[in-house]
């Protein structure tokens, strides 16, 4: 069996942090089976800022107790997603710094509507490419929960 040492092992489940969004205590369900990671947003707005595509929208965070958190972001794209069940979808794509344990990379979020789903963040194979991280299912919560003051963060 190989192993490799250069990448690091996050669970099934962690603790995220957006610091350029300002979202802190987030907990993201590892899908890698999704090519792109998903942000439950609502509202969303679009608007140009200095020539360029923008959205505002609201980000929903927790669970058992809603939190709600105003937020723009500079539009990459707007991409067709087919969802789990088949229908598809247009949805903005955002590119803003993921936290994960003591790392911070950016990476691209579709902005969707996840209010039925339990985890409002879906980190999908991209972004574990980029962070060069492998999923062990059998464990949750393997990184510390990050902080809106790391390092490089800004």
């Amino acid at each position: 069996m190989k192993t490799f040492d250069h990448l690091s092992v996050i669970g099934l489940r962690e603790w995220i942090a957006l610091p350029e969004l300002g979202m802190v205590g987030l907990r993201a369900k590892i899908d890698t089976g999704a090519s792109t990671s998903t942000l439950h947003a609502s509202d969303i707005v679009p608007f140009e800022k200095d020539g360029e595509r923008w959205v505002r929208f609201t980000a929903h965070l927790g669970t058992l107790v809603q939190r709600r958190h105003r937020c723009e972001a500079q539009v990459v794209s707007v991409k067709t997603i087919k969802s789990s069940n088949g229908l598809a979808q247009t949805r903005y794509v955002i590119r803003t710094l993921l936290a994960l344990g003591d790392r911070a990379w950016p990476i691209e979020f579709t902005l969707a509507c996840r209010k039925t789903m339990r985890y409002r963040v879906l980190l999908g194979s991209k972004a574990l490419v980029q962070g060069q991280l492998v999923v062990n299912p059998a464990l949750a919560y393997v990184q510390e929960k990050p902080t809106l003051s790391l390092p490089g963060a800004q």
